[in-house]
């Protein structure tokens, strides 16, 4: 079973990300995907903030398309820290669970491009966790010109919030985030996609260690850049963080269709079939963990 932890669908808009590119893949598009590439559901990530994006949704959007089709999508809801009336003192707690209540199992992709510190975050993190919703991140290495929470070299901030919010799952995600597995990595390397063998002394390593709810969302090219750069590495890491990384591939509209449902699903299913994935991990990796952090078993 194959649980695509990391969607972007839309039903109604096809207007595209950046001028001249394709919309979003409809729900009728992915399931084609979906039964072509062998996945059995996806969790969709709603585009309700103004970042990223020339595409603007509503949590409704998602929810109509897992009314629609509930065997196949998994509704996220997704909750700008600016809401209602930009104030770190908002009461996010009963619009959370008005989403719950909904059937969203949890936020995200968070891509506001704010300081991770920044008060507004740090309220809508201290409801997420009241209320019990994991959330799923992009990382910005700086403020405007692209989108994100923001961080400095090093992961300070975020790593921060997970030690404050313990009992919260983090979803990670982005090159940020990834090219952190090595050791090596640079002011210059930690926006991009760094190649070449993984060196000991990363900080992702080093952080989910530490912290049981940091988890890997291990989508895009980042995901399987990070996984597969050193491919013993790779194996290695996900047995040893064998529960908290979680399948995805942040497909967003047919083009991606070749490389995003493909490379990382062949690598772990090549994993396995030459005994460098166990059973258990390759289970854990593509659905259970999926299960589990979104409260579906």
């Amino acid at each position: 079973m194959f649980i695509d932890i990391h969607i972007h669908i839309a039903k109604i808009s096809d207007i595209g990300w950046r001028k001249g590119e394709d919309g979003p893949a409809s729900p009728e598009q992915f399931i084609e995907m979906y039964d072509e590439a062998g996945v059995d559901m996806g969790g969709m990530l709603p585009l309700t903030l103004p970042e990223c994006n020339a595409l603007t949704q509503s949590n409704e959007d998602i929810l109509m398309i897992a009314e629609e089709y509930p065997d196949r999508f998994i509704p996220f809801c997704n909750i700008d820290p600016r809401l209602s009336n930009n104030s770190p003192e908002f009461d996010f707690s009963w619009v959370l669970e008005h989403y719950k209540e909904k059937g969203c199992r949890g936020i995200g992709e968070m891509t506001a491009n704010l300081w991770w510190d920044d008060p507004r975050v740090t309220n809508l993190l201290d409801h997420a966790e009241r209320v019990g919703m994991p959330m799923t991140f992009h990382i910005a290495t700086r403020e405007g010109g692209m989108y994100g929470l923001i961080d400095e070299f090093g992961l300070p901030r975020l790593e921060k919030q997970v030690a404050d919010h313990p009992e919260m799952i983090f979803l990670a995600h982005s090159n940020p985030w990834w090219s952190y597995i090595s050791g090596d990595v640079t002011e210059e390397t930690w926006g991009g996609y760094p190649k070449g063998p993984v060196t000991e002394g990363g900080r992702i390593p080093e952080l989910m260690r530490r912290y049981p709810n940091l988890h890997g969302d291990m989508s895009a090219g980042s995901g399987f850049n990070a996984i597969s750069r050193d491919p013993e590495f790779g194996y290695a890491f996900l047995d040893e963080f064998q529960d908290q990384l979680l399948w995805g591939t942040d497909v967003c509209r047919p083009s991606n269709r070749n490389d995003m449902l493909i490379y990382l699903k062949g690598f772990l299913e090549d994993g396995l079939a030459k005994g460098k994935v166990s059973q258990t991990v390759f289970d854990k990796v593509t659905h259970k963990n999926a299960q589990r952090v979104l409260g579906l078993e």
